[in-house]
């Protein structure tokens, strides 16, 4: 598995691609005016205590108020007591509370907050309310587990440092010499943190993570990485100097892209993001998946399309599904989609190919850096999963709801439209006297009137004894219309 990472900076946009074996897996876009905001730590102030929900809102300047869950407060509902903890007894309205985003704002919703605090860095996080050390689920070796614990451990008893670490995968191998710099890195982090937060004020922001070419340098690099490329030279210069600060081993892989052709370009990734934008997936043997992302869930339908197969329906069917399911993993990751997610497979009868599908369903996903779970086939043939979601997903980075549908995806059929124009006309020439109405209404629905639906436009005049006029509005969609009194 070769891996490189590709990094497009302009002044209003930062845009990272993960590629492997040559194919975009992943895409994050920051944008300048609305940067993520989730590892920036804050002092806030409780606007609003909400006990029937188990949670407040809290004020650190953003446009809504942020959300407290009972759940994120350290010694919250749980304190090693039998009783679950009152969000009442653990912060007050006006009351000042230390916090980190651990979601940004999707949608219509404001922040998740955690005053759970966690700081992390290439190999470790450190959380300074934990108590003991922890290692990645991912670092399935006993030995190794074993080793990093003693590590973590014995850098705490030395240094007699509050709070504790956790051993991310990538720290899996790593020198003790390497994980101790991380640890002297994030203590004094931590350090720096604790002294603003005495000084801040209210709704200051007083830790920010690192900007998003930064970030993925310490996120998103593995072993596997070959090439690191950055097509700025201001960006390639910081790039530099904070991996030989901090990770010297990949500061050799980063290279300055001097080209006149744009980097995504030249690796097909802008081709890629317009077709992460479609409902529709090709699969490469003929059949194809349609996604569809809505406010409670995303839904997959797989068909097989144009594949037929060679051998019989059964082996059509599961190869389909197989390819499907690669293919998922990848959209998944190149879409961001998060939350509740439902794969309706082409119907199995075989039950070893349902297993061997949900097993390749598995393999795949190991290699998402969000954490996923994911069922059983169902008796109606679907598979539930969910994907944890920290940032937008990139139609919702990228787009915004049509205000033809205003997000529906479909529109009334201008016969619908004229059918609603004629109700209109009743209504009004019943109420107002008058000598005539004018219609305005789109170029689609003027065309029907005039048309298809002339004789029932006639009638309707001489139903009600007013002269009706048509007018096209050019600005008009097909589902707008107004009647107007002349």
């Amino acid at each position: 598995m070769s891996e490189e990472i590709l990094i497009n900076v302009t002044p209003p946009e930062t845009r990272v691609a993960l590629i492997e074996n040559g194919v975009i897996q992943e895409v994050i876009v920051e944008r300048a005016s609305r940067r993520g905001l989730v590892g920036n730590i804050y002092k806030g102030r409780v606007c609003r205590v909400l006990p029937g929900m188990q949670a407040a809102f809290v004020d650190i300047g953003l446009e809504r108020a942020a959300f407290l869950h009972a759940s994120d407060i350290v010694n919250g509902p749980n304190n090693g007591e039998e009783r679950i903890a009152n969000i009442t007894e653990l912060v007050r309205e006006g009351g000042e509370v230390i916090v980190q985003v651990v979601k940004d704002p999707l949608g219509s919703k404001g922040a998740r907050l955690t005053t759970n605090l966690s700081i992390p860095s290439r190999f470790l996080v450190f959380m300074p309310s934990l108590e003991s050390e922890g290692v990645s689920q991912k670092i399935d070796n006993e030995e190794e587990r074993q080793r990093l614990r003693t590590i973590l451990s014995g850098f705490r008893d030395e240094t007699g440092q509050q709070g504790g670490f956790i051993a991310r995968t990538a720290a899996e191998g790593m020198s003790e010499a390497a994980l101790r710099a991380d640890m002297l890195y994030l203590t004094r982090t931590w350090e720096s943190i604790q002294e603003r937060c005495g000084s801040a004020g209210i709704r200051e922001l007083i830790h920010e993570d690192l900007p998003l070419s930064l970030r993925a340098l310490r996120d998103m690099v593995s072993q596997d990485i070959e090439k690191v490329r950055i097509d700025s030279r201001e960006t390639w210069r910081r790039a530099v100097e904070f991996t030989q600060k901090f990770i010297p081993e990949i500061s050799p892989c980063i290279e300055y892209y001097p080209g006149e052709r744009p980097i995504f370009d030249l690796y097909g990734v802008e081709d890629e993001l317009e077709k992460a934008l479609q409902r529709k997936v090709e699969l490469k043997s003929g059949g194809y998946m349609v996604i569809d992302q809505t406010e409670a869930m995303t839904t997959i339908d797989i068909n097989t399309g144009a594949f037929v197969g060679h051998r019989n329906l059964e082996e059509t069917i599961f190869k389909t599904n197989l390819e499907a399911a690669q293919a998922i993993c990848r959209q998944l990751r190149l879409r961001n989609l998060g939350g509740i997610i439902i794969i309706d497979f082409i119907d199995m009868a075989d039950e070893e190919h349902k297993r061997q599908v949900l097993r390749a369903l598995e393999k795949a996903l190991a290699r998402d850096h969000a954490k996923t779970t994911i069922t059983e086939v169902s008796s109606l043939g679907l598979v539930e999963m969910t994907r944890k979601r920290t940032r937008e997903s990139l139609e919702h980075v990228l787009c915004e709801p049509c205000p033809c549908c205003k997000g529906r995806g479909s529109l009334k059929t201008a016969e619908t439209t004229c059918y609603e124009i004629f109700r209109e006309i009743l209504r009004e020439a019943r109420q107002f006297d008058v000598e005539s109405l004018l219609v305005l209404a789109s170029q689609e629905v003027i065309d029907r009137l005039l048309d298809e639906e002339s004789a029932n436009l006639a009638e309707l005049g001489a139903f009600t004894g007013k002269t009706i006029r048509l007018q096209v509005e050019a600005l008009y969609t097909q589902e707008n219309y107004d009647v107007v009194l002349v």
